[in-house]
């Protein structure tokens, strides 16, 4: 309950940055992947959205280690998780790459 109940906190501080993506999760040229962090799909955008992604990705790592360093857990760990919580409040259209290797869109 309280790994849960500090995630949403978390989560809450992180939204800002991950909302930046809306659009381009929308579009499908940006995914998200089964760890917990973003990725270009479309290259034909990549150099447009690769700095964006980046910074992202940066900002989700530094949560991620907050967290398991906290929890005493797995970087990777964490960042399951979080995709959970990613995946629930992406925008419809949003595609997920999950472990499989298989993308599937919301």
């Amino acid at each position: 309950m309280a790994l849960a109940l500090s995630l949403m906190l978390i989560m809450a501080g992180a939204s800002a940055q991950t909302r930046a993506l809306d659009g381009p999760r929308s579009a499908g040229a940006v995914g998200e992947r089964y760890d917990g962090y973003a990725v270009v799909r479309d290259q034909t955008q990549a150099a447009a959205l690769a700095p964006l992604v980046d910074q992202v990705n940066a900002e989700r790592r530094k949560v991620y280690a907050q967290r398991a360093e906290a929890d005493k857990v797995a970087i990777d760990q964490v960042g399951r998780i979080y995709a959970g919580e990613i995946l629930n409040s992406a925008p419809p259209g949003t595609w997920f790459l999950q472990e499989s290797g298989q993308w599937v869109r919301k």
